[in-house]
């Protein structure tokens, strides 16, 4: 499926997608989210420890979202407000065709406007039914929680700003993908034996630690991947349900991947 027309950054979603954006990337931002929120990234950079200022972050989302007075509201309410943002982050690692992960890819395709290509079954048309089913996954998982689009909005910028204050002018990043369907992949052009440029999900799992990614896949690519593209990183919050795994939930669309030859 092509990128939708419309979207909440600051270039259009074919720029975004393509394959010309990753090697040459450029600053994405959600509109007016920096803006409505420029208090707390004033505070934060006046903080020198990353710990510090990833608590800072949490308790300012759980403060602008009320999300610790859930003991306090009716019961649709309660669980309106205790399906946080890490609600949908811990719904993605046990598994990215769920609920959870369906209203993270509608994240992606509302703000960025890049839809999904794949929720339990390729999508190839509006038509299709796993586009069906991805609808009604992200419909009912986006009920469940109070303003879900509008917490990731801040939790990509805030990202965006721990990557740029940690990593400087560091534009792109070398990340691991470990896949079993590397075949079912949109193939756009074969480069030679081992890269080709191939079209990803709008959002997609990778990891930096190449040992890793033979975890998750008989198939593993090494790509690099625009900081900019990055929408959450397991070091990010303090506590995080990710640490350890070295893992990065990037941004889709037209990669060039290399693939790595197992050495065992």
């Amino acid at each position: 499926m092509s990128s939708t027309a419309f979207n909440l950054c600051n270039l259009p979603p074919w720029v975004i997608a393509s394959r010309h954006f990753n090697e040459q990337p450029q600053t994405l931002s959600i509109q007016g989210v920096r803006e409505a929120n420029r208090f707390l990234f004033q505070r934060l950079d006046g903080i020198n420890s990353r710990e510090e200022r990833g608590q800072i972050f949490s308790d300012y989302l759980s403060v602008k979202f009320s999300l610790h007075h859930h003991q306090d509201q009716t019961d649709s309410a309660r669980r309106s407000l205790r399906n946080s943002y890490l609600r949908f982050l811990k719904g993605w690692m046990m598994d990215s065709n769920s609920v959870e992960g369906a209203v993270l890819k509608g994240w992606v395709e509302s703000r960025i406007g890049i839809p999904p290509s794949f929720h339990n079954g390729r999508i190839t048309s509006t038509d299709s039914q796993a586009h069906y089913r991805y609808l009604l996954d992200r419909t009912q998982g986006s009920k469940r929680t109070n303003a879900i689009n509008a917490q990731l909005d801040l939790l990509y910028e805030y990202c965006q700003y721990e990557l740029r204050r940690n990593f400087g002018g560091t534009r792109l990043v070398t990340l691991y993908r470990g896949t079993y369907d590397a075949a079912e992949h949109d193939l756009l052009e074969q480069l030679d034996r081992r890269e080709q440029v191939v079209r990803l999900n709008n959002l997609v799992s990778f990891t930096d630690q190449e040992e890793r990614a033979w975890e998750f896949g008989s198939t593993v690519w090494e790509c690099r991947v625009p900081t900019v593209k990055v929408f959450f990183f397991d070091q990010l919050l303090p506590g995080s349900i990710l640490k350890g795994e070295g893992e990065y939930l990037v941004i889709g669309g037209e990669y060039k991947v290399r693939r790595v030859m197992c050495t065992v």
